[in-house]
């Protein structure tokens, strides 16, 4: 059946990139969401997106090599560990998304999006994390010009609260189109659409009782921030697609947590960028223990390791974040969301002695630190927009307890630097593609923070020029991109 579309699975980030590439190529797009509303999990990113080097970037301060070796530092074993035909492809995609790191930041800026701050996050050597300067996340802001973008073209359709339950595939093997069930009124009916198709429906650290049992049972109990959601790797195993890395699961160190909903399952993030712009991490008594800029990993199995359990259900544990009022002021956009959610609050030092005994002299500590007078003793060398110089009772403060929390899976279907996904043998499944977490290979044991949107709008572009070329072979208006020819 000849396609009258591209088919877009997932309106987060990396879908509403491939939507909008298409888009410019006028080429038309069904998009479909199984949520009521668009805007997926990208949708609350609150850190930013990295990229390198950009005009946001003191000259000279960073480059695709240095972006490239903290990439590879980050995924740690599983990628060093990787021979052969692997190694060539996890580098292939590393080097991708870091090269076209700063391509994607101009590209969204061109679309009005503000990326203008740039901070510094763990597991980063310099300050690449661009954001902007304005009231919204950088996710919610991205995700809303890009909507601004496409919803008026009148080649876009994007239909919500569509289940996608199966990818089709014609008797060569090719894909053609999608099986998906729709709800109205309480009936359900089963719809298809023909065309090549984008899968971009992200992780699965929402999907406890699911795969995270089943490739991570260890991390039972453990909120998430994440909502509640089957992972939809299987829609792309049942059409012979290949998966990589799925037992490696992200931890992040400081997902907040609420003193009137304790127990709550799915948590806020408490931005990386409050430690970037200077935050430090503390023990139940006040006690710093950890260089807060290490990868995501290290600063969890720290956290796990020496922070006391909370007596709750939920397995969660006793730290808190503190800033002063040069950091809190560098993030006036996020502090005012988490002080009015009540997870932030506004206090002295001398009013927390009681708590926390020790965080006088550890704010002693760490101002000496900033200062330049003494060396960190955990290492870390970036303090962001830290002011505070001398530690008084009445010294103003920001305080909110954070727990670990699952984030973020670095497992998926195995693509190469096209974005195509690959079936066991390593051979792309002609008129398939994916982009954003859905996908993995690309960040082994360990994502850096600012990664996640890049890898969204680096592959999701990638997967569009792919699609269009393809799609236009079936239109008879070209031939298909120098590979299918062989698929």
């Amino acid at each position: 059946m000849t396609p009258t579309a591209i088919i877009v699975i997932g309106s987060g980030l990396a879908g509403l990139t491939t939507t909008a590439h298409l888009l410019t190529h006028r080429i038309p797009v069904l998009l479909l969401e199984r949520c009521p509303k668009p805007g997926g999990n990208s949708i609350k990113a609150s850190s930013g997106i990295n990229g390198a080097p950009t005009a946001f970037q003191p000259p000279g301060s960073d480059s695709v090599g240095s972006f490239y070796a903290d990439t590879v530092a980050s995924a740690g074993e599983v990628f060093l560990s990787a021979t052969g035909a692997e190694k060539s492809r996890r580098e292939g995609l590393v080097t991708t998304l870091t090269e076209r790191s700063a391509e994607g930041v101009s590209w969204l800026s061109e679309m009005g999006v503000d990326l203008s701050r740039v901070a510094r996050l763990g597991g980063h050597s310099v300050a690449r994390t661009h954001r902007g300067g304005g009231k919204g996340t950088p996710g919610y802001e991205i995700v809303k010009a890009l909507l601004g973008k496409v919803e008026g073209d009148e080649r876009f359709k994007m239909e919500t609260g569509r289940r996608v339950t199966r990818i089709l595939r014609e008797t060569d093997g090719a894909v053609n189109g999608v099986e998906y069930t729709t709800v109205d009124e309480g009936n359900e009916t089963v719809e298809r659409a023909y065309g090549p198709v984008v899968v971009a429906t992200g992780g699965f650290a929402g999907d406890a009782r699911g795969l995270l049992a089943t490739y991570r049972p260890d991390l039972a109990g453990i909120p998430s921030t994440n909502e509640p959601r089957e992972g939809t790797q299987p829609l792309l195993q049942a059409v012979g697609a290949a998966m990589v890395d799925m037992d490696c699961v992200q931890v992040h160190p400081t997902g907040f947590v609420d003193a009137a909903q304790a127990e709550a399952t799915v948590k806020i993030l408490a931005a990386e960028a409050l430690r970037g712009e200077g935050g430090i991490l503390v023990l139940g008594d006040g006690r710093r223990f950890v260089n807060e800029l290490e990868t995501r990993e290290k600063v969890t199995g720290e956290v796990m390791r020496q922070a006391e359990r909370l007596s709750t259900t939920a397995t969660q544990w006793d730290t808190k974040l503190v800033l002063d009022e040069g950091a809190a002021a560098a993030l006036e956009s996020h502090l005012g969301f988490y002080m009015w959610k009540k997870l932030i609050e506004k206090t002295t030092v001398g009013e927390l002695m009681a708590e926390m005994p020790a965080l006088e002299s550890t704010l002693r500590e760490y101002v000496d630190v900033v200062s330049g007078r003494e060396k960190d003793r955990f290492g870390r060398e970036s303090f962001g927009n830290w002011t505070l110089a001398e530690v008084k009772p009445e010294s103003v403060v920001y305080v909110g307890k954070v727990t670990p929390v699952v984030h973020f899976t670095m497992g998926g279907a195995v693509i190469n630097e096209r974005s195509q996904v690959l079936d066991e043998q390593g051979r792309p499944i002609p008129g398939l593609w994916a982009a954003g977490e859905i996908t993995g290979g690309l960040h082994g044991q360990n994502r850096l923070g600012g990664s996640s949107l890049l890898e969204c709008v680096v592959f999701g572009r990638i997967a569009g020029d792919e699609a269009v070329a393809f799609y236009r072979g079936l239109q008879g208006e070209g031939s298909t991109c120098a590979g299918h020819d062989d698929l």
